[in-house]
């Protein structure tokens, strides 16, 4: 992760921090914090490789702002500290299998800015009723994490935190970019076992990163990277396996087939 002043000022007018429900308020007002538990998962040579990849888009100006939205939803009640409550649950989709980039790989709604955007809000709030249905009205943006360069997509992404107590209906909208729309329970995301360790083979930096298998999908690379390290920072995270490290192809044949969590 990368420091972007101008991203956090140009969304600054849009968050409202202190929306969050009691059980969110130890990610929320430690939200400066998740880049160092990100950064923890990731070995100091591929950190290194990134930041060159980063660096070297910066000073071609290459590259596209982006934003995703990591929205929780549930209940606004008070709920014990490092506890989720039942009802709570996480947005995420499927991208489609045909996409340039990540095909049918788990991520959360976003895409890349548009010029009438104001800020990483925006985007994210517009990419996710595009990519969902949702509807912005429900939402409540509480803060920005820090950019992020995604090598592969050349993106420079913000994740923008939101919650809702009740974000409505959302369902794939356009079938050649999104598969799966799903508000995941946050307690599939806690449970142990259905965490373990990706790893890629044949790439020029192999490295293993964390990741979760669930019944629709297994949730890996940059948005993997990002819920485990709000699990720590948040208080919810359990001890599991870290040794359990699997092949990506090895992983995504076990989806549907070792969660016991339903979607």
């Amino acid at each position: 992760m990368t420091p972007d002043g101008n991203s956090r000022a140009s969304a600054s007018e849009s968050l409202r921090p202190q929306v969050r429900p009691p059980w969110l308020a130890s990610l929320v007002d430690n939200v400066q914090r998740v880049p160092h538990a990100y950064r923890r998962r990731v070995p100091r040579e591929m950190l290194t490789a990134l930041e060159g990849a980063r660096s070297q888009a910066e000073a071609a100006r290459a590259g596209r702002d982006a934003a995703v939205l990591v929205l929780f939803s549930g209940p606004d009640v008070d709920h014990p500290v490092g506890l989720v409550p039942e009802a709570a649950d996480l947005l995420l989709t499927v991208r489609a299998g045909s996409l340039r980039h990540h095909a049918g790989q788990a991520a959360f709604p976003g895409g890349a800015a548009d010029p009438g955007d104001l800020g990483p809000v925006d985007t994210a709030l517009r990419e996710a009723r595009e990519e969902t249905g949702i509807d912005p009205t429900r939402l409540h943006p509480l803060a920005t994490l820090e950019r992020m360069f995604i090598p592969p997509s050349g993106f420079h992404v913000v994740p923008v935190l939101a919650y809702s107590p009740d974000p409505g209906p959302v369902a794939v909208v356009d079938e050649s970019e999104t598969a799966v729309v799903a508000r995941v329970p946050l307690r599939a995301f806690v449970n142990p076992e259905n965490r373990l360790m990706v790893c890629r083979s044949g790439a020029e930096r192999r490295y293993a990163g964390p990741a979760f298998l669930l019944n629709e999908m297994l949730v890996w690379g940059f948005t993997g990277h990002v819920i485990s390290a709000m699990l720590d920072v948040a208080g919810w995270a359990q001890e599991w396996d870290t040794e359990d490290v699997r092949e990506l192809d090895e992983a995504m044949a076990l989806v549907g087939k070792n969660s016991e969590e339903p979607l």
